[in-house]
């Protein structure tokens, strides 16, 4: 079963994680910040993964150390559920609309860390979440998981649209990348023969 446990403590953030990766997309979130909460659901339902969420940061003072830390949280709990890496597709890429937005994914979980994030987000907040912590989740992500993300923004002027774009996109694209393809196993999807 790929599935991970995680409980990080620090001054400013106190998080407990699980995931399961071959999961229904079933998921209880409550990171003190209702938006961050609607993103991680959304994630998880996109993504059929099965994801458990509690964190108690110090969200009096913003919510930047419980967005990042969540993302550092989950990254890990990512590299620590695919083990090995044997036999999954490695790759996953989409195209997905909400609604006037148009967001472009691809993923490649090559065990080397990397962002390219191209979202213009038009407003600094929505609701009381600041939208440039959106850039913060996905590097705290990719920097634990060891993987290679992009995220790019071909269309869209609704903050919210493209943020949740950008969730159910990477969702589905980390999905293809994580598949198991039953005709290759027990095989590491790389020459160098790790990930």
């Amino acid at each position: 079963m790929r599935t991970s446990r995680i409980d990080r403590n620090t001054a400013e953030t106190k998080i407990k994680l699980s995931l399961n990766l071959d999961g229904k997309g079933l998921s209880t979130v409550n990171s003190g910040c209702g938006f961050l909460d609607h993103m991680l659901t959304l994630f998880a339902k996109h993504g059929r993964f099965d994801l458990e969420v509690e964190c108690l940061g110090d969200t009096q003072v913003d919510y930047h150390h419980t967005v990042e830390d969540i993302g550092i949280v989950l990254g890990t709990a990512f590299k620590e559920a695919l083990g090995d890496k044997k036999g999954i597709e490695r790759y996953g890429d989409i195209i997905l609309p909400m609604d006037e937005a148009l967001i472009v994914t691809a993923v490649d979980l090559s065990g080397r860390a990397y962002l390219g994030y191209d979202l213009d987000i038009p407003t600094e907040k929505v609701g009381d979440f600041d939208t440039e912590l959106v850039k913060e989740f996905w590097l705290g992500f990719v920097r634990t998981a060891e993987c290679t993300l992009h995220i790019k923004q071909l269309a869209g002027s609704n903050s919210h649209h493209i943020i949740e774009g950008a969730f159910k996109s990477a969702a589905r694209s980390i999905s293809k990348a994580v598949a198991i393809n039953p005709d290759f196993a027990d095989e590491i999807p790389s020459t160098k023969g790790v990930l």
